[in-house]
C-alpha cells in the first residue's frame, strides 16, 4: 500500500511500528524479540576519523576526538554487540546491510560472517559517492561499501536500470509507430538443434534448423506487426523497447549521486544519504508492509523511503537533535501526523523516550550541561574544565580539516579556521557582560566565528553581539536552548 493510500495493517504483533526510539540502540534492541523484522539497513559511524562524521549529538558514543574510537579494535568493539543483536531480531528470510567505507570495511566484514555467517553472505555493493577525490599520495577514495547477507528464503525483487544512450543508438536503431525496437532472432541455431514440432515453412520460408516459436505464435506476431524481414528475405522479431525492463543492477552503483549543497532533500546532515539510495535497497529486499529497521538512522533517510514505499519502519538514534530532525522530516515530506491515536492505526508516528525538556536541563550539573549542549551542536566538548579560557567546546564544519591533538595531557585540540568556538551559559538570560568576555576569547584565538548557547539573552547582548559583528567582522551566533530541542541547528550550522 503506498503513500497516502490510506491505514497500513499492523504487520506485526509483538513489535510497533512507525516509532523513533530516542536511546542507546543496544538497550532498545534488546527490548525487541526474536525474529520480528524483514529489513535491517544502517550506516553506523565509519570510525574514519573525521569528526564530522560523528551523528548529532550522540552523547554516549560521541567523547573528545582524540578518544572516539581510538583504534579500528575500538570500534568493531562497539559494533559488535549491536549487530549481534540486529541478527536476533531479523527473521530468517530477513535480510540486512551494512553501510561503511574503506577505513573498517575489512575487518566489519570478518565480524559480520561470523554473526550473519558467511554462507549467508550475498553481495559487497561499491556505491560511488563522488566523483573525484584529492589524495595526493595515494589513489583517491570515491566509493563506500555496502555489506548485504540474506538469510535463507530472504526477499528479493530484480531491480532494472535504464539503459544508456550508447547501448541504445548502438541496438535500439529502428522506429515505428509503437516506438523504438531492436531486431532479435526467431529462427533457431546451429547450435539450438532442429525441433520437428517447430520445422516448418511459413511464407515461403523455411529455415534449416525450424523457428523458435510455434507456427500459431508465429502467426499471431506477423498479425501483430512483430516479424520484420530483410532484403535479404530473413525473418526477424521486434522487441520494443518500451516492452524491456531494463537491464539489471549489478553491485556497482555509480548511477546515484550523493546529497549536493543545492539538493532539495539536503537537511545539513554530515553524513546524509540520498533517498534513491535506501529506495534501491528497501525496494530490493522487502515487500509492502515489512518491516524496515534503521538503527543508526540519523536524519531518517531510511523511515522515508520506507514510508514512501508503503513499509512499515522503526528507527533508532542515540542523539535527540537527530529525532526532532527526522520527525520534522515525516511530517514536512511525508505528511504524516505526530500522533499516538493515529500511529495506532497506521497513519502516522511517535517518537519515543526523548530525554530532555527545558526544566530538566535547568537542573543539570552546570558541567554536564555544557557537554550536553556541545554534543547537540555536533562539536567536541572540551576536556578542560578550569582554564578553559572561555571555550567549551568547538564545532568543525564538514569542510575542515581533522583537527589533531596538542597533547594528550591537555585534552586540547590543534584547530582550524573552518570552525566555531563554543561557549555555553546555564542562565536565564546571556548578558552583555557573557558576550563581551567570549568576543575576548574569539579575538584572543583569532577565530572568524562562534557559538554562544543559553537559555535566552537579554536585549543588551544581542545588541552587542551586532556591533562586534561590525567592528570587528567576528561572527556570534546566539543559540537559544529551545533552537537545540526543536532541531533548529541543522541548516544553521551546516
Amino acid at each position: 500500500m503506498k503513500k497516502g493510500s490510506g491505514t497500513k495493517a499492523k504487520p506485526s504483533p509483538l513489535v510497533d511500528t512507525r516509532v523513533i526510539y530516542c536511546g542507546d540502540n543496544l538497550e532498545q534492541l534488546k527490548k525487541f524479540p526474536d525474529e520480528c523484522v524483514d529489513l535491517i539497513y544502517i550506516d553506523p559511524p565509519f570510525n574514519s576519523n573525521r569528526n564530522y562524521e560523528v551523528f548529532w549529538g550522540e552523547a554516549k558514543e560521541k567523547r573528545a576526538f582524540e578518544d572516539r574510537h581510538a583504534s579500528t579494535q575500538a570500534y568493531i568493539d562497539f559494533m559488535r554487540p549491536r549487530c549481534m543483536e540486529l541478527a536476533r531480531v531479523l527473521k530468517k528470510t530477513g535480510s540486512f546491510y551494512y553501510h561503511c567505507d574503506w577505513h573498517a570495511s575489512h575487518y566489519v566484514k570478518v565480524m559480520l560472517d561470523q554473526i550473519f555467517g558467511e554462507n549467508n553472505f550475498q553481495s559487497e555493493i561499491i556505491w560511488k559517492r563522488t566523483s573525484s577525490h584529492n589524495d595526493s599520495k595515494r589513489w583517491g577514495h570515491i566509493h563506500d561499501t555496502i555489506f548485504f547477507y540474506g538469510q535463507k528464503g530472504f526477499r528479493w525483487n530484480p531491480v532494472f536500470l535504464g539503459y544508456d544512450e550508447k547501448y541504445l543508438d548502438t541496438f535500439y536503431r529502428y522506429e515505428d509507430e509503437k516506438g523504438k525496437y531492436r531486431l532479435d532472432h526467431i529462427i533457431r541455431s546451429a547450435t539450438m538443434g532442429p525441433r520437428p514440432n517447430l520445422c516448418y515453412e511459413y511464407k515461403g520460408y523455411k529455415p534449416e534448423w525450424g523457428w523458435r516459436v510455434i507456427k500459431e505464435k508465429l502467426e499471431a506476431l506477423d498479425k501483430e506487426g512483430r516479424v520484420a524481414w530483410s532484403k535479404t528475405g530473413r525473418p526477424y522479431l521486434k522487441r520494443y523497447l518500451s516492452e524491456q525492463k531494463g537491464t539489471p543492477a549489478t553491485s556497482l552503483w555509480d548511477d546515484i549521486p550523493p546529497v549536493q549543497a543545492q539538493s532539495d532533500e539536503r537537511l545539513g546532515y554530515p553524513t546524509q544519504k540520498p533517498l534513491a539510495l535506501l529506495e534501491r535497497i528497501i525496494k530490493a529486499s522487502s515487500n509492502e508492509n515489512d518491516i524496515v529497521l534503521d538503527a543508526f538512522c540519523g536524519c531518517g533517510t531510511a523511515l522515508v523511503a520506507a514510508e514512501n514505499l508503503g513499509r512499515q519502519w522503526i528507527g533508532i538514534d542515540i542523539s535527540p537533535t537527530s529525532c526532532y530532525v527526522m520527525a520534522k522530516r515525516l511530517k514536512d515530506v511525508c505528511h504524516l501526523p505526530q500522533s499516538a491515536a493515529q500511529q495506532l492505526v497506521g497513519k502516522g508516528f511517535i517518537v519515543q523516550n526523548l530525554p530532555q525538556s527545558e526544566e530538566r536541563l535547568r537542573k543539570m550539573p552546570p558541567f554536564e550541561f555544557q557537554n550536553w549542549a556541545v554534543n547537540e551542536l555536533n562539536g567536541v566538548p572540551n576536556k578542560r574544565k578550569t582554564g578553559d579560557m572561555g571555550i567549551d567546546g568547538w564545532i568543525f564544519l564538514p569542510a575542515a580539516a581533522a583537527p589533531k591533538q596538542r597533547g594528550a595531557a591537555t585534552g586540547e585540540l590543534s584547530l582550524t579556521d573552518n570552525c566555531y568556538l563554543v561557549q555555553v551559559k546555564q542562565k536565564d538570560k546571556v548578558g552583555r557582560q557573557d558576550i563581551e568576555l567570549f568576543e575576548v576569547a574569539l579575538k584572543r584565538d583569532n577565530r572568524p566565528r562562534g557559538v554562544m548557547v543559553g537559555f535566552d539573552f537579554t536585549s543588551d547582548a544581542l545588541t552587542e553581539i551586532e556591533r562586534f559583528y561590525r567592528s570587528e567582522h567576528r561572527l556570534i551566533k546566539a543559540m537559544t536552548v529551545k533552537n537545540i530541542l526543536d532541531g533548529d541547528i541543522a541548516r544553521t550550522l551546516a
